[in-house]
This record gives structure tokens, sequence and C-alpha cells, in this order.
């Protein structure tokens, strides 16, 4: 007989189903119900997940991440090809409202995985 606690996936693999934006419990439902608001529950299995809340922890690590891609390339691109400022702005800030809003729900799926895998709500004090 299994028990809950024995059939409940890793921590890993909690965070890599949330980055597909799945279920961090079974991995096949949706985790959200929109492009950032997190489902009540999954559709697939029905484990509770409204509860969790994430905050501002997935738009700053967006924000890093987007950052240590974007500036790089920008200075690179400055230092070896000095593009017009015209073409700079007009690549580097199109890149980055697509990384952006590309990332972001997954990273926050991630968050929500990792979350749920550590049981938490969001809301705990110290």
């Amino acid at each position: 007989m299994n028990s809950p606690a024995a059939s409940r996936p890793t921590a890993f693999t909690a965070i890599l189903r949330g980055l597909g934006r799945r279920c961090p419990s079974c991995g096949v439902g949706g985790s959200f119900a929109g492009y950032l608001k997190i489902a009540g529950t999954c559709d697939h299995c029905g484990e509770p997940l409204g509860h969790i809340r994430a905050d501002d922890f997935p738009p700053y690590l967006t924000i890093a991440i987007v950052g240590h891609i974007v500036v790089p390339l920008v200075l690179m691109g400055e230092r070896f090809l000095a593009p017009p400022m015209w073409l700079t702005l007009g690549v580097a800030l199109p890149v980055t409202v697509i990384l952006t809003l590309g990332l972001l729900p997954r990273v926050k799926g991630g968050i929500v995985g990792l979350m749920w895998s550590l049981r938490l709500r969001g809301d705990e004090t110290q």
C-alpha cells in the first residue's frame, strides 16, 4: 500500500513540471487558470493549488534572468559591432519584452512547484 508521501514527486520533478505550467503533483493538468493566475485545483488530479502565493519572487527572478541574458548581449554588440543607438534599442527592447513575457509564467510555475513540494503557502511568518 502506497502512502501519499511515498508517491509525492521530488522537488526537482515538481519544479520541472511547474516550469512547463503543469500541476506539480501529477504533471498532467494545468496549474494556471490564466496567464499568471494559479488555478484553484488541478483539473486532472484535483490537487489544491490556489492557496500557494508566489508573490514577488517570480518577477524578481525573471528580471534577473532576462537581465543576465540581454545586458551581456547589448554590451558585446556595442563592443564588437558598434551599431547606432536606434538599432541597439530597436533590437534590445523587443527582445527584453519577449523574453520577460515568455519567461514570467514559466518561472512562476517553477516557483509554485517548489513551494508545493516544500508544502509552503506563501503566508508563513518567522
